[in-house]
């Protein structure tokens, strides 16, 4: 990763510079956050949950969605008081530096810019029941035609994005309507065949709480859920922003828990008793494209046909928003002083970060070019998402000790409990992702700390001192390695030196005491060097 030059900073000049137009509202962002959420997470994880957890996965589901829940809360409070664009990403810096901005950006704009391309793999991937050229027989991957119907739904998501933030909040809006309507019938349709007797089949947690938990992060769950980022990420451009943030991201993450909760329940009660004889382990290989299958499977026709209608719609939804939020992270990257000056411009007419939106665009059909199937890459993206999540209890915790006079419209009560709460829920989420995912993901990070102090005379450094940036991120490599460590010793795809449920015990308590480390080495005082609104 480069640093920027002063041939970067002098490729944006002032006279260029636009600034962000205020045009969404309330149901703009819920439908951001909602359509965001609602992606190809509820086509695909429902029968790798119960592969993994079986009935016990309805669990799993509410686990993630009360992590989910408290990670937004403590959103609210950062969106409110500072409402900017790529906010994830400028938070950090704010409180801990530009090292740990540095950090954030890398591992964001990799799990957002993929996540873009593992939508439309995931569109396409469901069309080819329909259109079985577009996929190669038996293993999910594109064909060269289907690999062009990805390009051209790139383009097309470019384009929208490319004019106005108001015509990208039109289409989401009218998406999002219509990808609701199916899961909905779905819902309905399937309880007309339930079977109680299914939640106790071969037991009600066959393969105990650690499929519970491994549900959550290689099921697919956290995945599913984590749609907050691209709210905070338009955050410049949304009408009343200190009330308008915290009820779209309470909103989506409460509506979403509801209809996940139910979608599983259904699915789970409407597979055939006799397909379950042979346990849960099998039914992902069974109802590969879940509610597609198991509609085939009773007979209904007309609902398959609706299902892979909306398997196009709600993963284009969804790449659609992340080709909106990803030019913000850049911008929020680029404005934290560490990635290339040229990605804060903003067209004067448009309010759109235009050489943010050509790198995303750059990258996301960089992804799809040796794109494996949506189960392989699902770990990883999660991961990573859940990484930068994280961080946000730790960058309010440190913004409550070195900008205590800061307004903060939303203040979160309790946040003695719900700050370490939701870091501890989050440091599981990550570790239960196992071995294979976390030994390259948490290197990688590492990496890129020693690259960040290896290259210290490039550093822009600013009111704030490398020897301060290394001292307030020490916390998080610390995370990582002992994570790392963890992984290794662990059950979780380790050597099971530490066996179950220790393993999750020692990781909880090690993530408690990296809390309050993170908070306690913020900043003397808070850095908004630069931070003009946008």
């Amino acid at each position: 990763m480069t640093l920027h030059t002063t041939d970067a900073r002098a490729a944006a000049p002032a006279a260029a510079q636009g600034k962000f137009k205020k045009q969404l509202t309330l149901t703009d962002l819920t439908f951001i956050g909602l359509g965001a959420i609602f992606g190809s997470g509820w086509l695909f994880a429902a029968s790798h949950v119960a592969s993994i957890a079986g009935p016990a996965g309805i669990a799993s589901w509410l686990i993630g969605g009360f992590a989910v829940l408290l990670l937004g809360i403590v959103y609210c409070e950062l969106g409110a008081a500072l409402p900017r664009a790529g906010g994830i990403i400028r938070y950090p810096v704010f409180s801990h530096g530009e090292l740990l901005g540095y950090l954030l950006g890398f591992i964001t704009l990799i799990a957002f810019s993929s996540l873009i391309s593992i939508e439309i793999v995931a569109a396409r991937q469901y069309a080819a029941a329909w259109f079985p050229s577009l996929s190669q027989p038996g293993s999910g991957d594109p064909t060269l035609l289907g690999w062009g119907v990805q390009f051209i739904l790139l383009c097309i998501f470019f384009a929208l994005n490319y004019y106005s933030v108001k015509t990208f909040a039109r289409s989401n809006n009218i998406i999002s309507v219509l990808k609701f309507l199916v899961p909905l019938a779905v819902v309905v349709t399937l309880f007309a065949f339930f079977r109680p007797e299914n939640l106790t089949a071969q037991g009600v947690a066959p393969f105990g709480a650690a499929g519970v938990e491994a549900a959550i992060s290689a099921g697919g769950i956290i995945f599913a859920y984590l749609g907050l980022t691209p709210i905070i990420s338009v955050a410049s451009e949304v009408q009343r922003p200190q009330r308008t943030i915290p009820v779209a991201l309470i909103l989506s993450v409460v509506l979403s828990t509801i209809i996940y909760v139910l979608l599983q329940l259904a699915f789970i009660g409407s597979i055939p008793g006799e397909l379950l004889s042979g346990g849960w382990g099998d039914i992902s290989r069974q109802f590969s494209l879940p509610y597609r299958d198991i509609a085939m499977t009773l007979g209904l026709g007309w609902l398959a046909f609706m299902v892979v209608c909306d398997a196009v719609v709600s993963p284009g939804g969804t790449g659609n928003i992340y080709m909106n939020a990803t030019p913000r992270v850049i911008y929020g990257w680029a404005k934290a002083g560490t990635f290339y000056k040229v990605f804060t411009r903003i067209d004067s007419q448009s309010g759109i970060p235009r050489p943010a939106l050509w790198l995303t665009f750059g990258l996301s059909v960089f992804w799809t070019l040796p794109f494996p199937s949506w189960e392989q890459l699902i770990s990883v993206v999660s991961a990573a998402l859940v990484l930068s999540y994280a961080i946000a209890p730790v960058t309010a915790g440190g913004l409550r000790r070195n900008a205590p006079d800061l307004e903060r419209p939303f203040r979160v009560r309790g946040f003695a409990i719900i700050g370490p709460l939701s870091f501890m829920i989050s440091a599981l989420i990550v570790y239960w992702s196992g071995w294979t995912t976390l030994s390259w993901l948490l290197g990688l990070q590492i990496l890129m700390f020693v690259i960040y102090v290896l290259c210290r005379k490039r550093v822009p450094t600013g009111i704030v001192s490398l020897r301060q940036q290394v001292w307030s991120s020490l916390w998080l490599i610390a995370f990582y390695a002992l994570i790392m460590l963890a992984s290794w010793l662990g059950s979780f795809g380790g050597i099971g030196v530490l066996p179950h449920p220790w393993d999750t015990i020692a990781v909880a308590l090690m993530s408690l005491a990296i809390y309050y480390w993170g908070v306690h080495t913020c900043l003397p005082r808070a850095n908004f060097s630069g931070d003009e609104e946008e």
